[in-house]
């Protein structure tokens, strides 16, 4: 199944890594790729980090992925934006992954008359930002989010995350975000473009039906879904599409790649 298949995306937390630790067969799939020289990509929702960071994160877990082999929401965003053509300034609610991705993309972060409202994850959230990302929107600014996750994990539990955070200022402006993260094709088609790849002949790997599986659908490429994240076999059926492949853990897909 695997044979035409020269590039592959992986989503991140449950797949590769969970609470900081990799996952069961995440270190032999890297390696696989990094040996046979495939194009990939790690992609995740989170905007908190930069690629560095993550880079780190992921060394520490074990797992070997170079900054320019990760695309995340922020990035995606930060290079929607830049395409738009509609101005280059931004209000943004977020920490220092969207912020240093707006930067590097030649945005002027402001709260004066800015051309945007940039919602992004944050451990912290600021109910006085919110409170001005609310005027601003209301007075015109277009209003942006990175991802529509509802809940993110912690060590404690699921907490409030973007998706929960844009739901509130919608009600309070009666503006629904545009979120460029997954499921949103936007992502995928920016990561396929970042590695040269193209759709039909590109897998992507990932834990959330709702998010990977159907962003990876609606883009044209093969699914694989794994286990060993938000997605149990039998929740598969409450949706009414399905993934190319199921795997009990990544270490599924790394035996196909050495088949």
């Amino acid at each position: 199944m695997t044979q035409e298949i020269t590039a592959w995306l992986s989503d991140m937390d449950g797949v590769l890594v969970h609470e900081g630790k990799a996952l069961d067969g995440a270190p032999e799939f890297l390696a696989t790729l990094h040996e046979r020289e495939i194009p990939f990509l790690v992609l995740t929702n989170n905007s908190i980090f930069t690629p560095r960071d993550l880079s780190a994160r992921l060394h520490a877990a074990g797992l070997e992925v170079p900054e320019e082999r990760i695309w995340t929401s922020a990035l995606a965003t930060a290079t929607f934006l830049a395409a738009q053509g509609a101005g280059k300034r931004a209000f943004v609610v977020g920490e220092a992954g969207l912020t240093t991705a707006l930067h590097e993309a030649g945005f002027v972060l402001t709260d004066d008359d800015p051309d945007f409202v940039v919602l992004g994850e944050t451990r912290t959230y600021s109910f006085q930002a919110i409170m001005k990302a609310v005027r601003l929107i209301s007075a015109g600014a277009r209003f942006i989010a990175t991802n529509p996750d509802p809940t993110g994990p912690s060590a404690d539990g699921p907490v409030p995350a973007t998706g929960s955070v844009a739901a509130l200022i919608t009600h309070a402006t009666n503006r629904d975000a545009y979120f460029v993260g997954k499921p949103n094709p936007v992502m995928i088609r920016h990561a396929l473009n970042t590695i040269g790849a193209h759709s039909e002949s590109t897998a992507l790997v990932g834990d959330r039906m709702n998010t990977d599986i159907l962003a990876g659908m609606e883009s044209g490429l093969q699914t694989h879904l794994v286990l060993t994240g938000s997605t149990r076999r039998e929740d598969i059926q409450d949706f009414p599409y399905r993934p190319s492949r199921v795997h009990e853990t990544i270490k599924g897909v790394t035996s196909l790649l050495q088949s």
